[in-house]
């Protein structure tokens, strides 16, 4: 009996522990971010300004986007920086649809490209840039713009990323809003997400002259950059993730202009959203796995001012929800072990029960503050209703927790890149419109 008794609570000392553990471990790692939230809150960001205009190339990989493209060319058409200085190239990358038609009446010079080995973003980025190189060599374009086909800009979106150039940014992000945050609380739970990056994130790192991270779209990248590495060598499945751990272990400093507004469309649908999340857990997973040793080198080895962009960048695609899963899944071993009588740990059902809803409860707490004050925050920045602003809110935690599902389910699935269908067309002319009360505050 007595022996029995201590057996328990030797194996009840072990969970707590374990358990422990994996909270102290998330909590080093990551509380360096509420940090990044008292500068955003105390500080104001540093403007930038510009002496010149520079001559810029913009990139768009498309795959039968033909009933969105002309919005995002339209806008770029319609920008206040000097249109003889933008040139829009459209790489139409395996289409079967009028991409390339409509892209060319829209004032485009088109690619097409049909290459169903070599399948992805990264892929057609490179076959547009070299293409540009080979048939443009004199164009003489100073750095070039990554946009998705679906987004539309800011009329004044060259003009302020013009100023994070001129001031000597050789890659930058930007400002990434939602074009149909409104759609139902998947595009919210997105919207949430990309404006929480982009305030509690880069922002931050912007004021603390630290390195950001570019995501997906709306960014540039310096000509001398792209042509030193030979073209776009990434070509993960996240290929923006892998840009900047790439970049960040080479040294390189990414920036980030707060007032380069962009607006996005996001997946409305929980099979697309659950394709598209599952590609970049996969896709962050493989960052890890290639550029960890690089990253945590740097740490150590790196000029002094980027050592914690490493620490941060290494944070930023360590698989940190694995460490919920792990504990979940650890916890849910213990109880299952116990009720079916595999080993007898009676004692012990109650801590793993209490362990896995305290898991649970955290994230979902911490999720829902970060939701909470990123809509209030940017309250004004949010095309939507004022009720659809607050039920985001709430909603966007349960959003959140359907990444650890995703996240489980990317370890072991051979995930690939798959299109997402962009339907929503909007009028380029509001979006156009310099209403101040719709820009973040910086």
């Amino acid at each position: 009996m007595f022996q029995e008794l201590s057996q328990s609570m030797a194996a009840l000392s072990f969970i707590d522990i374990f358990n422990f553990c994996v909270f102290f471990a998330f909590t080093v790692c990551y509380t360096y971010q509420l940090y990044y939230v008292f500068v955003v809150l105390t500080r104001k960001a540093p403007q930038a300004t510009a002496s010149q205009d520079h001559k810029y190339a913009v990139l768009i990989a498309a795959r039968n986007e033909s009933a969105v493209i002309a919005d995002l060319i339209a806008s770029i058409r319609s920008q206040s920086y000097p249109q003889e200085l933008i040139d829009i190239f459209v790489i139409a990358d395996n289409c079967t649809d009028d991409t390339a038609d409509v892209a060319r009446k829209a004032g485009a010079t088109v690619f097409q490209r049909f290459n169903q080995e070599l399948v992805g973003k990264g892929y057609a980025l490179d076959y547009g840039l070299k293409s540009i190189w080979s048939q443009f060599p004199d164009a003489g374009h100073e750095a070039y713009f990554v946009f998705d086909a679906d987004n539309v800009l800011d009329a004044n979106y060259f003009a302020e990323m013009n100023k994070t150039f001129d001031g000597g940014a050789k890659a930058s992000t930007s400002y990434r809003n939602s074009k149909n945050f409104d759609s139902n609380w998947i595009s919210a739970g997105y919207g949430v997400w990309f404006l929480r990056e982009a305030k509690f994130l880069n922002q931050a790192r912007l004021t603390l002259n630290t390195s950001c991270a570019v995501s997906g779209t709306g960014f540039f990248i310096a000509d001398e950059v792209l042509r030193a590495a030979g073209g776009w060598k990434w070509h993960l499945l996240t290929e923006d993730i892998e840009f900047s751990a790439s970049s960040i272990t080479d040294g390189l400093r990414i920036a980030y202009n707060p007032n380069a507004i962009l607006y996005d469309e996001q997946p409305t649908t929980f099979r697309d959203s659950w394709n598209q999340r599952a590609r970049w857990a996969k896709g962050f997973y493989q960052v890890f796995s290639r550029y960890a040793i690089g990253l945590a080198r740097g740490i150590f080895t790196n000029e002094r001012g980027h050592r914690f962009a490493c620490y941060d960048m290494l944070m930023t695609i360590a698989p940190g929800m694995l460490l919920t899963i792990i504990s979940i899944i650890f916890n849910a071993v213990i109880i299952a072990l116990s009720l079916t009588g595999v080993i007898s740990l009676g004692v012990a059902i109650a801590s793993s029960i209490s362990s896995i809803f305290f898991c649970l409860f955290n994230y979902l707490m911490f999720m829902f503050v970060f939701g909470i004050l990123t809509t209030f925050v940017e309250w004004n920045s949010i095309r939507a209703s004022a009720k659809r602003k607050v039920i985001s809110a709430v909603t966007f935690p349960f959003f959140m927790l359907t990444y650890i599902p995703i996240a489980l389910y990317a370890l072991v699935a051979k995930a690939r890149w798959k299109p997402i269908k962009h339907t929503i067309s909007v009028d380029v002319a509001e979006y156009a419109e310099a209403n101040p009360m719709e820009r973040p505050t910086a």
